[in-house]
């Protein structure tokens, strides 16, 4: 299952990680979130031994959104070793998301 995170969560969930964690920003009135949000879902639960997904709800968690320029949802960050590696904007298939994330183990 992923997990929704806050501020406060952030630095243990995402920046004192080793290996790889993915970050989507999303907001609940977003169209494509809600699109992107099963797919995610489902790449959480198959990739769970690889990766850690996480979700940040840009208009809870301001200062993050803030923080990492996210200006338009959905837009997932991916972490490794706690350090942003790459910024994937907007809805993406499963199999492309999948193989991005790959691309980085």
């Amino acid at each position: 299952m992923v997990k929704i995170i806050n501020n406060n969560e952030f630095i243990n969930e995402v920046e004192n990680k080793d290996g790889l964690v993915v970050v989507d920003f999303f907001a609940t009135w977003c169209g494509p979130c809600k699109m992107l949000s099963p797919i995610y879902e489902a790449l959480g639960n198959e990739m769970v031994e690889k990766a850690n997904f996480l979700k940040v709800d840009i208009d809870q968690s301001i200062e993050l959104a803030q923080k990492f320029e996210v200006s338009t949802v959905p837009t997932m960050l991916i972490f490794k070793d706690g350090k942003p590696v790459d910024r994937l904007i907007g809805f993406m298939p499963k199999e492309n998301l999948k193989n991005k994330i790959e691309s980085y183990m």
